[in-house]
């Protein structure tokens, strides 16, 4: 039995694997871009990404919770939280293909400001000053990327698809936040990337074409960054709490932007930056209210 790693220990390594995740993340997103500008297909890119992702999720399972550890009493739910993400990720990709890499990543990262606010609409979660001050500067920086009515604005498509985007994954945060109560993480991974691989290959007879043998390794590569990112995710969690390692999640853009920069030569402009550092704080400011509220609520519950 391993010997249990002492507090900051356990820390570091939650926010090691947390980097691990957002730099899987921010290459499988770059590996999407390149094979999006080769003719590659939204659904194609929703199969591929997640039936290679299933070989890296489906090893973790047998050597770690084991397959017992898929067994769920509310199919329903996964079925629900599963259709939320495959439409988020069709937006995804699709944001990818019509936008600046670093632009994309950076619009879909205003999620959890939305979010905060489907918590309060559909959960009744009370929602202090503060929270809602994050949510405004977080849109000011949607404002600064996207840029409307300026000469170098973003195409409006591209746009509305990455918004879209963001509004997906917060209805699936939300989501989460309720199935998460009874369901445990493996469970949750494996049933979505399941669903969105049989849901993809559903896909292919319309939206499937033949591609050459540099594209495809492109595709296979993303899904086991997609697969390596998901678990590194999830593992992070099991070391320290969600507050101290989402920060981190915004490395992603920072990846982003220099690959985007890098690679397909989109030099980030000041105006973005800015954007993105309002969102990225927006996102940081959240996390750590989470984690105040979760205090208060157990210092309260062994005050009773």
């Amino acid at each position: 039995m391993p010997t249990p790693l002492p507090p900051p220990e356990r820390r570091l390594r939650g926010v090691a694997f947390r980097v691990v995740s957002a730099t899987a993340f921010a290459l499988m997103a770059a590996l999407l871009k390149a094979a999006s500008e080769r003719g590659v297909s939204t659904p194609e890119m929703i199969f591929y990404r997640n039936f290679f992702a299933l070989f890296v999720v489906g090893g973790w399972l047998g050597l770690g919770p084991g397959w017992g550890a898929i067994a769920t009493r509310r199919p329903l739910a996964h079925l629900t939280r599963s259709s939320l993400g495959l439409v988020s990720m069709l937006l995804t990709f699709g944001a990818l293909a019509l936008l600046p890499l670093a632009a994309a990543t950076t619009l879909t990262y205003a999620a959890p400001i939305l979010a905060t606010i489907l918590s309060a609409l559909l959960l009744g979660e009370a929602i202090g000053r503060g929270r809602w001050a994050a949510v405004v500067a977080g849109f000011l920086g949607v404002l600064l990327v996207v840029r409307p009515g300026h000469g170098s604005a973003l195409p409006a498509l591209g746009v509305a698809v990455g918004l879209g985007a963001a509004l997906g994954q917060s209805f699936v945060m939300v989501t989460l936040r309720t199935i998460a109560r009874t369901e445990n993480t493996p469970a949750i991974v494996w049933w979505f990337s399941l669903f969105t691989t049989l849901a993809g290959a559903a896909m292919l007879p319309v939206f499937g074409h033949g591609h050459d043998a540099f594209t495809y390794a492109l595709l296979a590569l993303s899904g086991l960054l997609g697969g390596i990112g998901q678990i590194s995710m999830t593992s992070s969690l099991r070391f320290a709490p969600v507050s101290a390692v989402v920060p981190f999640d915004y490395l992603q853009i920072v990846w982003a932007t220099l690959i985007g920069w890098a690679a397909f030569g989109a030099a980030p402009t000041g105006v973005m930056l800015a954007g993105a550092v309002l969102i990225a704080g927006s996102g940081i400011y959240t996390a750590l209210g989470e984690r105040r509220r979760g205090q208060a609520a157990q210092a309260m519950a062994l005050d009773e």
